[in-house]
């Protein structure tokens, strides 16, 4: 076929050019373009010239035509690499890597609530006994309690406030000094109450100190507890849940997001000190959750249970460094990614703009908010409105300035 389309070429050239073969004067369609064929002059640079012409297209024709099928074929390839994996990861999984071959105990952060009790209850039912860490010493005896009936295994608690800097690492180490710990999950953070702009969140210097210890300090410190004792065994799990803010930044959110891509590159950098040495690090980024702190009642395929993801997120241990946790989640992070950086046109920025403007105009939270930005957007209306203000006129959501 390639030499074919050379032959031609050539055979049109070697008339001077001018109208193509198939639509020549006198056997041309009515109405078509058939312009008369251009004269060559007796220049002999000129006859040089179309020689060359013909000798290209003669010897590069073929060459073209397979670089276009390997060009194909290789976008094909790819393309079914990346359903291979796809099947790999999210439907065989990796379950025998995470159980008590690793260690007897897992440690799990902020374990009372979500995830993190999800993530206790996933690895007792593995065989592994559990050491519950949080707030609240009432709950962490109610959670405790629950998980050795329906699993018969030992559990520990060691209640501890993550918003203390200090104190509480030394009352931890003890709680753990002797343990053969095989898995830690560092999963304790907290968030706004809602979105807000950076200077108009309530309490700012003691939020960021907050934000700073839970999210940040504890991953830290934590690992620095756990890590020695799994790099003596050659041994040993470490996830550190991050979210699916941390992939671009994101405004109403600026702080949070920021500290948990902290904790992606945290996590990175260690995995990549330590994969040889016998310890798996992963960061886990989920995306919405049916949890209490997202308020999401109603599960489904792109929110799911904890109880579902976790199970799903256990399963790719080994497999990936940094993770979504499910298949929905990793869809999400995929057009999150493939985004443009302008951060006004990001999912993460319409989802939480929604939040926003749902407190801002009705006291409207969650669902209802997110609906209704969506909306905007799906309009072409802008997506930074005006809301009502006290006596008459509208207040900038931005500036919150008056106007009439």
């Amino acid at each position: 076929m390639g030499g074919r389309a050379g032959e031609v070429a050539s055979q049109w050239l070697r008339r001077g050019g001018g109208a193509v073969p198939w639509d020549r004067p006198g056997g041309s369609r009515a109405g078509s373009f058939s312009p008369q064929p251009s004269r060559r002059c007796g220049r002999r640079s000129c006859g040089d010239a179309m020689g060359a012409s013909d000798s290209f297209l003669s010897s590069y024709a073929g060459l073209f035509y397979w670089v276009g099928v390997s060009s194909v074929a290789y976008f094909v390839w790819l393309q079914l690499l990346r359903v291979v994996y796809a099947v790999r990861l999210w439907v065989l999984g990796n379950p025998a890597a995470v159980g008590p071959h690793l260690g007897a105990w897992a440690v799990i952060t902020g374990a009372t609530d979500g995830i993190g009790k999800a993530y206790a209850e996933e690895l007792a039912r593995r065989g592994m006994k559990v050491v519950l860490i949080s707030r609240s010493q009432e709950k962490l005896d109610q959670v405790a309690k629950e998980i050795r009936e329906r699993f018969k295994v030992e559990t520990k608690t060691i209640p501890a406030d993550f918003e203390d800097r200090e104190s509480i690492y030394r009352n931890i180490k003890a709680g753990l000094e002797g343990l053969e710990i095989g898995v830690l999950v560092n999963n304790v953070g907290m968030s706004y109450t809602y979105p807000e702009f950076f200077l108009d969140i309530p309490d700012l210097d003691k939020t960021i100190d907050k934000l700073v210890n839970i999210n940040i300090i504890s991953v830290c410190k934590m690992t620095r507890l756990v890590l020695p004792s799994m790099l003596e065994r050659s041994k040993g799990v470490i996830l550190n849940i991050s979210s699916f803010t941390a992939i671009n930044p994101t405004p109403l959110l600026t702080v949070y997001s920021a500290t948990k891509a902290f904790v992606d590159y945290f996590s990175e950098g260690l995995s990549a000190e330590y994969k040889n040495k016998g310890v798996i690090l992963q960061s886990v980024r989920p995306y919405f959750v049916a949890t209490k702190m997202t308020k999401i009642r109603k599960p489904s395929a792109f929110k799911p249970t904890p109880e579902a993801y976790v199970k799903n997120a256990l399963n790719t241990v080994g497999l990936e460094t940094q993770t979504s946790g499910c298949a929905t989640h990793s869809l999400v992070a995929w057009f999150s990614r493939s985004e443009k950086r302008n951060l006004s046109d990001t999912e993460n920025h319409k989802i939480f703009w929604g939040l926003y403007i749902g407190k801002t105009q009705s006291g409207q939270k969650g669902a209802g908010a997110l609906v209704s930005v969506r909306a905007q957007a799906g309009a072409g209306l802008p997506l930074l409105p005006q809301v009502s203000g006290r006596g008459g006129g509208s207040r900038c959501v931005l500036c919150r300035r008056k106007e009439s």
